[in-house]
């Protein structure tokens, strides 16, 4: 384990120490959070403004003297922040006080005084509403004290000694998140509730980055480049692409300006991404956050980005939103309703028990069309991204549509237990709407499941890690774009099929097999429940030959009534109705595939053509698997003669033989 992790981990372990220390018997655990979280945010906030305070309680004097109504300019200016405080206490000012009535007052007007960007971050705690139950249990002093430890830095800068060197390394943006997660993960594990979404580790985040950047580096010339999140927690993901994007421009001798834009619906995540933006001394990048659910109401409905990186959450239900949209027959959201394969209402909606692939369509309306570069997406999804949802369904209309527009250009499958909160299988997503040449039509798999390196000490579910040769392994395999143990490339075809239908016809007893039934007359067949397969076919309509001519294949077949040449369909059967997947990519398509595999076993079989459906699946296991080798006979022999003198020698001695 990094020292890095040891750090954010000693911390976790600090905070949580705290909470114990203090709350217990006021608070229930799982309780905990809705003090710890907020006061670990402003005691962050307030170390960095600890040493300008003087200079912003003269400026506000100055302004107030001089009657000035709009001060936030200038206050930031003095705090050298994108946020201030013009209360004329920090917390190291508060601890020492001993009346709790005086301590409350104090407190609020503390708060009261942070500037307006920071109160929109506490009213997402609803930290006021604690206040009174710490006032009366007589702990808001204990609390305050215990977070101005000197043992522990909360803040992103460095604490340093005398000398000028680092005494306490700075937290930053993704080790707090890291923390932020621990801590949920505690919190919730004492209530026994969900642990919440998969926060992304660093070394997941790093690889996306590369992924998304690495392919096009020397592309990259001086300008604005602008980058998306659409599920962003505590905002890692956007931090860590915009320090690798800016990081590729100077090796490249390139100016950028990055500007992050994300949106979040979890309230108390929202705050933490937020205030740790306004840490970054940039108003404007903490301006671009948005709350609220990214699927029922986009916070950049318009916008499009040239960079998007995600981590959605799987597996979670997302029926509110979906009711929130109108339910399933009233949704006419753009992204989620197109006009595609010459259907005007093409529906990309997933089954609303797992909302991923929607995060996905979501990113894929915000690529850039005229740009140079296009757009670059990584989206991280487990395996039901890859295969759940039949033809016509969202799942796979929604893989349709990425395929049949060239949009994928790689799937990477990750170790199990990289995340903090499930072991389960994960994939990483590799879009971009600007392929090159030799990828034009083709889609790549790499097996990263065997690169990783054990961590001594597990974090949570997490018990590996990518190390930066696993992550230069996995983003070379991409830049080769060529076919080995690891790497697969196939034909965006390849993992496209059809639907087919097919029906068998309805035989019934004792009918005149020369007439057609109407759909009563049929109706009533059924009710009777005299079905025979061993009975003629029930003719449903009758054609004259030179109308219609005869198709067997699709149910259109040629006999004689009456002496006269015709054309009949006959009502299918229900009960004998099956289907069958043809790949795209059949040779000779449905019709070589149905009398291949259908007619020599149902020759009276015919193909519903009006029902054939397209639809795509990527099975990842059957590509990479690997049999193991079968075990020779003779090893199998000397097993069981093995296992038969065994149970032998046990029933000589429960018999009492071998005595």
């Amino acid at each position: 384990m990094s020292d890095s992790n040891n750090n954010q981990q000693w911390i976790a372990n600090f905070i949580w120490g705290i909470a114990d220390d203090v709350l217990r018997d006021v608070y229930v655990r799982g309780k905990y959070r809705d003090v710890i979280l907020p006061m670990i945010v402003i005691r962050r906030l307030d170390a960095v403004l600890e040493p300008t305070k003087e200079k912003v309680l003269s400026m506000k004097t100055l302004l107030d003297a001089a009657g000035s109504v709009d001060q936030h300019a200038a206050l930031c200016h003095a705090s050298g922040e994108a946020f201030y405080n013009t209360s004329k206490f920090t917390l190291r000012d508060l601890h020492s006080r001993a009346k709790q009535q005086q301590l409350r007052s104090d407190f609020e007007a503390y708060l009261n005084g942070f500037s307006a960007n920071v109160q929109e971050i506490l009213d997402k705690f609803q930290f006021r509403n604690q206040i009174d139950k710490l006032v009366e249990a007589d702990i808001l002093g204990s609390l305050i004290e215990k977070f101005l430890d000197s043992s522990v830095n909360l803040s992103p800068k460095p604490i340093l000694d005398p000398k000028g060197e680092v005494k306490i390394p700075g937290l930053d943006n993704h080790g707090m998140g890291t923390i932020f997660e621990e801590l949920i993960r505690r919190f919730n594990e004492e209530n026994n509730e969900e642990a919440g979404e998969h926060f992304t580790p660093r070394d997941v985040v790093k690889l996306m980055a590369d992924l998304v950047f690495f392919p096009i580096a020397d592309q990259i010339s001086s300008g604005t480049y602008l980058v998306y999140d659409g599920a962003c927690g505590t905002g890692g993901m956007l931090t860590v692409a915009e320090e690798r994007l800016a990081e590729l421009a100077r090796t490249n001798g390139k100016e950028v300006s990055i500007h992050l834009f994300g949106q979040e619906v979890n309230p108390e995540t929202y705050a933490i991404t937020k205030s740790d933006l306004l840490l970054k001394g940039d108003g404007t990048e903490a301006e671009n956050m948005r709350s609220n659910s990214t699927l029922s109401s986009d916070g950049f409905p318009t916008q499009e980005f040239d960079f998007m990186l995600s981590n959605p959450p799987y597996g979670k239900s997302w029926k509110t939103d979906l009711e929130r949209m109108g339910g399933k027959e009233g949704i006419k959201d753009p992204r989620f309703m197109i006009s595609y394969a010459g259907e005007p209402e093409y529906s990309l909606l997933t089954r609303s028990s797992d909302g991923q692939l929607l995060f996905l369509v979501n990113m894929i309306t915000k690529m850039k069309r005229g740009s140079k570069l296009g757009s670059r997406i990584a989206e991280v999804h487990n395996g039901s991204s890859l295969f759940t949802g039949d033809a016509g369904q969202g799942e796979s209309n929604i893989r349709r549509w990425i395929m049949e527009n060239d949009w994928l250009e790689a799937i990477i499958a990750l170790p199990l237990n990289m995340f903090y909160n499930t072991g389960i299988q994960t994939y990483i997503w590799v879009l971009t709407n600007h392929k090159g040449e030799r990828r034009r039509g083709k889609v790549q798999l790499i097996d990263a499941t065997a690169w990783f390196k054990i961590l001594r000490k597990n974090l949570g579910m997490k018990n590996c890690e990518l190390s930066e040769d696993d992550r230069r392994r996995i983003v070379e395999n991409l830049l080769d774009f060529k076919e080995t143990e690891y790497s697969k490339i196939f034909l965006n075809e390849t993992f496209g099929y059809e639907k087919v239908i097919v029906e068998r016809p309805l035989r019934v007893r004792n009918i005149n097999p020369n007439r057609a039934y109407t759909p009563s007359e049929i109706k009533a067949l059924k009710a009777k429940g005299i079905v025979d397969q061993t009975s003629p076919p029930v003719i449903k309509t009758i054609h004259k030959t030179g109308n219609v001519k005869a198709d067997p294949l699709r149910g259109l077949f040629e006999t004689t009534i009456d002496g006269d040449r015709c054309i009949v369909e006959y009502e299918p059967d229900i009960e004998l109705r099956d289907t069958e997947h043809v790949r795209l990519l059949e040779p000779g398509g449905i019709e070589s595939f149905f009398r291949r595999e259908v007619l020599p076993y149902a020759p009276d079989a015919w193909i519903d053509e009006a029902s054939t459906k397209v639809g795509y699946e990527i099975s990842f296991t059957r590509y990479f698997y690997k049999p193991h080798a079968l075990r020779s006979l003779e090893e199998i022999r000397n097993d069981i003669l093995a296992t038969e003198k065994e149970v032998g020698g046990m029933l000589d001695e429960l018999l009492g033989r071998g005595n």
